[in-house]
């Protein structure tokens, strides 16, 4: 018998209802790694807390490692205890462990995975898991290719009647536009694309749902959404640590295929599409790939593209490595840790608005955000000095770490002078909302289980976002030589400052 589990956050009298998954389960591949450990367990754990899993839902890892259920089950509580946001409740947690399963091998084990197959089937009888598993690929791409024959051998990825099988990727979905033609072609072999969900966890944040919010829910905005008022947009993340335990991953890869290539492009998306005919999973996307669609690069991109490298400087009172003194990294790595690009979005909305994207590791602080700068007043009415302290007008919408919105505008100081110098109006989530933002996995890992794929990029996007990155790409392989040396803690190098500078602008300091 499934047990029916109580969610002491849910307070019974609420009359709004909450998105419940079905009868389902999760398979894990890579389950030993830092992604399942610091995010996909905590997550699974605070949506059953907030009682928006299954009675009977299933959590099976997949791994060489030689553990028992009851080890597995020990490394989900570690994890939870550390990583969770919801308080711990003991109720709540055995319950859930109820439905933890392990099972031991390699991917190329046929055995381990029929081993498997008769795990999700004891489930399906036990737990009430109804035949519907996601497979989530916390894995290597290299890895793909054997995973997905051995889903398809096992008979895994076949569902029966209304039962349904889902797999879940994470990122890189490839290197270039090539290799992530390869990876949907092998993807799409085993599962239908309707089956497939590519993880973003950009797209699963609180904020970055909120800017559709505020651009079709309200009036305000929309009519001053295009290029009669907006000068140019700003698309910004920034990290202010380095590679850290990542470097074999992260060199050979860089940060505008890590970043640029998936977060950036899709936030641009969102920023720059039309209202869809309604929010669905169908009309969204369709308005995204035309914006992609639309993007087209400076024809001189060593004047529209910037890379850099992080040196070792003094950080926060702390001395830290340059990334070509990091662990694993070789002296002579051309991996770029700073990217910068301009795109322009050639539609009647946007012709003639440069879209600025830049990401970078140990900048000068943690933060992710879309900055949409308005064209200055045509006519002020105000001396020079009334108004030196003036900027543009700004739209900022703060996707992490505090999540919100700001608006700043030209106001009067008080006194008997004239004098208009920028204040902001400010937006938190924090402070307005009682209820606090689910963390992206949960949503994304909830969206999955539901079968609702609006938040997740299918093969069009993915290989549109390729289309334009990779000429970047080949521009600076054919340049060679390292990219430009910037101090840790700074804001990039110089490079992409006069990027900005050429067209008459500057970089908004976060």
């Amino acid at each position: 018998m499934a047990s029916t589990v109580i969610n002491p956050l849910r307070d019974p009298r609420d009359k709004r209802l909450p998105r419940i998954a079905g009868p389902s389960g999760i398979v894990i591949f890579g389950v030993t790694g830092d992604l399942s450990r610091k995010k996909l367990m905590p997550a699974i754990y605070d949506l059953a807390n907030r009682g928006l899993l299954p009675p009977g839902f299933a959590l099976v890892g997949f791994a060489r490692r030689d553990w028992a259920n009851e080890d597995f089950e020990k490394v989900v509580h570690d994890a939870v205890l550390q990583y969770a946001r919801t308080p711990f409740s003991e109720e709540v947690w055995r319950h859930l462990a109820e439905g933890f399963r392990f099972v031991q091998g390699a991917f190329d084990n046929d055995d381990a995975f029929d081993n498997l197959a008769a795990t999700l089937g004891n489930l399906d009888r036990v737990r009430g898991t109804g035949g519907n598993h996601a497979f989530y690929f916390s894995i290597p791409p290299s890895a793909f290719p054997v995973v997905l024959q051995q889903l398809k051998r096992s008979g895994l990825c076949d569902p029966h009647a209304e039962e349904w099988r889902r797999v879940v990727i994470e990122k890189p979905f490839g290197h270039d536009l090539k290799s992530a033609q390869e990876l949907n072609s092998l993807v799409n072999d085993v599962f239908p694309s309707d089956s497939v969900f590519r993880i973003d966890h950009y797209l699963g944040k609180e904020t970055v749902q909120n800017l559709l919010a505020l651009r079709f829910a309200n009036e305000l905005y929309e009519p001053i959404w295009n290029n009669n008022y907006v000068d140019h947009v700003q698309i910004t993340q920034a990290e202010d640590i380095g590679v850290g335990g990542r470097a074999g991953y992260y060199d050979g890869i860089g940060a505008a295929r890590d970043v640029i290539q998936n977060h950036l492009l899709q936030l641009m998306a969102l920023t720059a599409m039309e209202e869809p005919v309604a929010f669905n999973p169908k009309d969204l996307r369709r308005e995204k790939v035309k914006v992609l669609s639309a993007v087209q690069l400076p024809k001189d991109l060593s004047v529209g593209a910037a890379r850099g490298q992080y040196a070792g400087a003094w950080q926060g009172g702390t001395k830290v490595l340059g990334y070509l003194e990091e662990e694993g990294i070789s002296p002579k790595s051309t991996t770029e840790t700073y990217a910068a690009v301009k795109l322009l979005v050639q539609t009647r909305r946007w012709s003639g608005v440069p879209f600025y994207l830049r990401t970078g590791k140990r900048l000068g602080k943690r933060v992710s955000e879309i900055a949409v700068v308005f064209r200055r007043a045509p006519h002020q009415p105000f001396s020079q000095n009334d108004t030196e302290e003036l900027g543009s007008n700004m739209l900022v919408i703060r996707v992490q770490p505090d999540e919100g919105v700001t608006i700043r505008f030209g106001s009067k100081v008080p006194g008997p002078a004239m004098e208009v110098r920028d204040v902001s109006m400010d937006f938190s989530y924090g402070q307005s909302f009682t209820e606090a933002s689910p963390e992206a996995y949960e949503r994304l890992i909830l969206d999955v289980l539901l079968g609702e794929p609006s938040l997740f990029p299918q093969d069009e996007e993915v290989e549109l976002s390729w289309k334009i990155l990779d000429p970047v790409e080949k521009h600076w392989a054919r340049a060679g030589g390292q990219p430009q040396q910037y101090g840790s803690g700074s804001w990039g190098p110089k490079c992409a400052d006069a990027m900005m500078a050429r067209d008459g602008r500057a970089w908004r300091r976060p």
